[in-house]
């Protein structure tokens, strides 16, 4: 019997130390944890106090307002600019022709200027021996509603709108 009381005894500080190792390492892990978190929060609250932080939380939230009203402005200048952009002239077709046989190279031509809603004028030039002259028909929505166009306008309003 002492024989087993013995070998129980010995088992039980076996298990005894092995649970005392066990407790130690896991003692100092959770040690290195809480150093790890102590670093991290002296970094997070250096110089400041917890009022300085409600403060600083506050001055955020003022400067985040002020730059959502800045974005605004700048929303409401660019809208401002792309409906003015679709005001200029920004599409430019050219067609030179010859419009009579008898006179040499292709001294007339045909410009369509139009802006982003298509909408603008032709201006023709027909060059003859006796002189040049110049027509401007409008134009609305890519189509001359008053006068008829030759083939060489609707030629630059196509290359234009192209």
């Amino acid at each position: 019997m002492q024989g087993l009381d013995s070998q129980n005894i010995l088992l039980g500080w076996i298990l005894f130390s092995i649970l005392g190792i066990i407790l130690i390492v896991a003692n100092f892990w959770s040690f290195l944890k809480i150093r790890q978190l102590n670093k991290k929060s002296e970094l997070f609250f250096s110089g400041k106090k917890g009022t300085n932080l409600e403060e600083i939380i506050l001055n955020q939230q003022k400067e985040i307002e002020k730059l959502d009203k800045d974005i605004e402005k700048i929303y409401k200048g660019s809208e401002k600019i792309y409906k003015l952009a679709h005001k200029g002239i920004h599409k430019i077709g050219v067609i030179r022709f010859n419009p009579f046989k008898d006179v040499g190279g292709d001294q007339s031509f045909a410009i369509a200027l139009l802006d982003g809603k298509n909408n603008g004028l032709v201006i023709s030039s027909l060059y003859t021996r006796e002189g040049t002259r110049i027509y401007t028909k409008s134009i609305i929505k890519g189509v001359s509603p008053k006068h008829p166009l030759t083939e060489e306008e609707k030629k630059a309003i196509t290359k234009a709108l192209n």
